[in-house]
């Protein structure tokens, strides 16, 4: 036990503020590409939006270097969490064990995957509680997530300081 909460102790800080700047620039980011997404959804009648999208726009933009944030991450991540979401809803219903094991399996199958994006950790419960189709794999899931992609591709590089992927594969 005295093992077990020394590692609970630090002598790190949390990283500074990256500056206005910086900040300033993922958020315009951020509201873009949830702006694209939006008017896809209010122009067609069709759903291209969910919540987990915001928190992509977070790492797309907010820490554009991160592993978590590349574009294979982004579009694998939330394709493989939302059909683990709809196999767990079509095989369990919509019951505690099946978010509990669509959550749990989303997240072992994203990172033996190398498609590992937190945001789409919560699709298994989106897919689940919304009781979706397998259309939901289409509308919002891929098509969002490549209009999130496609939008961090152009927006991150337009900054002389940010470059956009780190890598594809």
């Amino acid at each position: 036990m005295k093992y077990y909460i020394s590692k609970l102790k630090t002598k790190e800080k949390s990283p500074k503020s990256l500056g206005f700047q910086f900040s300033g620039y993922s958020g315009l980011g951020g509201f873009l590409a949830i702006t694209a997404v939006s008017l896809l959804t209010f122009y067609t009648g069709h759903p291209f939006l969910m919540a987990p999208f915001g928190a992509t726009c977070v790492l797309a933009f907010g820490v554009p270097n991160s592993p978590l944030a590349q574009p294979r991450n982004i579009i694998g991540g939330h394709i493989v969490a939302a059909i683990v979401g709809l196999v767990c809803f079509y095989i369990f219903g919509n019951e505690w064990y099946s978010l509990a094991l669509g959550v749990g399996l989303a997240i072992t199958i994203m990172q033996l995957t190398g498609t590992t994006h937190p945001p789409a950790g919560a699709n298994p419960i989106v897919v689940i509680l919304g009781a979706e189709s397998l259309m939901f794999l289409l509308n919002p899931v891929l098509t969002g997530a490549l209009v999130i992609t496609i939008i961090a591709l152009i927006f991150n590089n337009i900054s002389k300081k940010r470059k956009y992927p780190v890598y594809w594969r």
